[in-house]
């Protein structure tokens, strides 16, 4: 997947939690969202702060589907409110490689 249809996709599908997301779709989906970031917050705090409520939900859901790929609940994303170790924990669940999921969807 490209970086453009990985945004693409994560807007698209916002509130969908169904389904698999790719890592690549996940990673672009990452690096969008804070070089984007970096950037409002170069311009402003309020324009960071805006920024970060728009992404907040799309984040959670590719989040999701990205755990659904691994072959894990969505439920697992509950780690990150576990400071540190969680955010170990999650980011080591979002690298590994896609498994056939019983997360998948024929869409």
């Amino acid at each position: 997947m490209t970086f453009t249809d990985a945004i693409g996709t994560c807007f698209k599908k916002y509130v969908n939690v169904d389904g698999c997301a790719s890592r690549s779709e996940f990673w672009w989906w990452v690096l969008f969202t804070v070089i984007v970031s970096l950037v409002c917050r170069q311009v402003s705090y309020g324009l960071s702060g805006a920024f970060s409520l728009v992404t907040l939900l799309p984040s959670i859901t590719v989040g999701v589907r990205r755990l659904h790929d691994t072959n894990r609940s969505g439920w697992w994303e509950l780690l990150y409110l576990l400071p540190v170790i969680g955010w170990i924990i999650l980011i080591v669940f979002w690298i590994e490689p896609s498994q056939s999921s019983r997360y998948a969807t024929s869409t």
